[in-house]
């Protein structure tokens, strides 16, 4: 397998185990289909999907590496953490995902009771039609809930007028703390990855605290392409990687053919100026018919 910039890799997608729709199963053969070359499944604070994963790209012929993508709060904010390549069966990480997905049950009851009161009741009990793995509910989850049942006209709508900071329905959670997610991921042999880095609005001494103090933890790589990024970012982002000496990363964060602004696979390359992540996974890739 050429491992280059060039390569159609997806290291970030989500499936029923965590806020996505289709089985890891699908996702394989949607990222198969798409051209993809080496894929990673990320659920959100869970590696229950792995196994799956594994097998199911196995079976079709498609590389792949292990993936999560952990929750944390930083400068009160909630930034994403994406794990690659690490030992799926490592109880460290087991451990403090399994911490980290604890709180989301009394959290969503808070939402639901919150969104009550803001004329909208049952949204608990309809949020539940649409989670794969109770564990895991999420705001997700009730946006699909509001646009079903007829409240709002689609997702970014829900995300205007509920569930986010000083509108109903939103409840904060207290997430695992940065060196910790590293840390997990590190010890557990896999590289860590700071997630769509364009999203969370940081001013430029925000973002630059945010990567100073991942590389301190050993954090690696950055995502440079992916689904929710400009054209624009993919550059600043490709320089940023650069700047700090991180491993680029590349991924559509696909969750449901509806909802996804790109499909798996679709994504333009990394630029050659950079150094995929991949190239420092390669004895991590599970092959067909490879434990890896």
């Amino acid at each position: 397998m050429n491992l280059d910039a060039a390569l159609n890799a997806d290291l970030h997608c989500h499936s029923v185990v965590s806020d996505g729709t289709l089985t890891p199963e699908a996702l394989a053969e949607r990222a198969k289909a798409g051209g993809v070359q080496l894929w990673s499944l990320t659920d959100h604070d869970e590696i229950g999907g792995q196994a799956r994963a594994i097998a199911a790209a196995a079976a079709i012929g498609l590389p792949y590496l292990t993936g999560t993508e952990i929750s944390v709060s930083f400068a009160g904010r909630v930034v994403h953490i994406v794990g690659l390549g690490f030992d799926h069966e490592a109880q460290e990480l087991i451990d403090g995902l399994k911490a980290t997905r604890g709180g989301r049950e009394p959290r969503a009851r808070e939402m639901a009771a919150s969104l009550a009161k803001a004329g909208i009741p049952g949204a608990f009990e309809g949020a539940l039609q649409y989670v794969g793995n109770p564990d895991l509910i999420s705001r997700t989850h009730f946006a699909r809930f509001l646009v079903d049942a007829g409240h709002c006209a689609d997702v970014p709508e829900v995300f205007r007028r509920f569930l986010t900071e000083g509108k109903p329905g939103f409840v904060p959670h207290k997430w695992a703390a940065l060196k910790d997610a590293v840390g997990w991921i590190t010890r557990a042999g896999g590289i860590a990855v700071i997630a769509h880095p364009g999203r969370y609005g940081f001013t430029p001494t925000e973002e630059y605290a945010l990567i100073t103090e991942f590389i301190g933890h050993g954090g690696r790589g950055i995502e440079v392409v992916t689904g929710s990024h400009t054209a624009a970012e993919f550059q600043q982002y490709a320089d940023t990687a650069i700047e700090f000496g991180l491993l680029a990363s590349r991924g559509s964060d696909f969750h449901c053919p509806e909802e996804s602004r790109i499909d798996l696979g679709a994504l333009p390359p990394l630029a050659n100026r950079l150094t995929p992540v991949w190239q420092a996974l390669q004895e991590r890739v599970h092959h067909a018919g490879v434990a890896g």
